[in-house]
């Protein structure tokens, strides 16, 4: 196989959370671009069906689903429409987050829950869904969006989201030991970290801490438009077959500092 081939998505089926907008957006236009079928899902399906229309115009199939993926049932739903229309799932980027910015002391237990919910068990419950398909297939790559906020503790001046650096820490630690659990059954699980990328979640944070995060990025930019897609088109082609269980960190080099 030659490394155009090993980079290749032609035929594959991938489904991408919270491809709507942002990070999700990014990488399912990679996929498309790859050659891939492409399943958009998220709360706000009109954002995901703009998309997938684009997409369309590659040459590839869209699909574009509604789903809060910490509802069990929106989540059987997309896989049994993916299955469906597709009839097999190659890849699953369990994109969709949430946030909540507070001080540890005032933070809300039902916001600390909403975080929770869906960067937690929302990956959870779609790994598991399309994980069944995917053992059935042996074979599947999952791709968990972390972040660097998960590495370890952030200054609260500019980030202070407790709930939110915990989910993704606790992403990190799914994504290994479901790799651990799943290489029997030829499935790569594998998570990307990125750091500061211009998104509607991050909006606010980058706005306020703009020069401290830059200070401490030796690239002093932010992610653009395409500094995922390289990465998330490794983990999800033939070129990544013998990586599983780890985390990319996408950052311009904040994590070194």
């Amino acid at each position: 196989m030659n490394v155009l081939e090993l980079f290749s998505l032609t035929g594959k089926t991938a489904i991408v959370t919270g491809g709507g907008r942002g990070l999700g957006e990014q990488i399912a236009e990679g996929f498309a671009e790859a050659g891939a079928n492409v399943v958009l899902c998220s709360r706000k399906v009109e954002a995901c069906q703009e998309v997938a229309e684009r997409l369309e115009k590659l040459g590839v199939k869209t699909l574009a689903l509604k789903c809060d993926i910490a509802n069990p049932e929106d989540v059987q739903n997309v896989v049994a429409e993916t299955m469906k229309h597709f009839g097999r799932i190659d890849i699953l980027v369990n994109n969709s987050g949430a946030t909540w910015g507070a001080p540890v002391a005032d933070m809300p237990l039902d916001a600390w829950q909403k975080v929770i919910n869906v960067n937690v068990t929302g990956t959870f419950l779609m790994s598991q869904a399309v994980g069944k398909v995917m053992i059935e297939q042996k074979s599947g790559k999952i791709i968990n969006i972390a972040s660097v906020a998960g590495l370890g503790g952030t200054d609260p001046t500019f980030m202070d989201t407790i709930g939110y650096n915990t989910s993704k820490g606790a992403v990190i630690t799914f994504t290994k030991d479901l790799a651990a659990k799943w290489g029997q059954h030829n499935i790569n699980v594998n998570a990307i970290a990125p750091g500061f990328f211009p998104t509607k979640m991050s909006k606010v944070i980058m706005e306020h801490g703009k020069d401290h995060i830059l200070g401490g990025t030796p690239l002093r930019r932010f992610g653009s438009d395409d500094d995922l897609k390289g990465v998330a088109l490794f983990l999800a082609s033939n070129a990544s077959n013998y990586v599983t269980g780890d985390v990319v960190v996408v950052d311009g080099g904040t994590h070194v500092l």
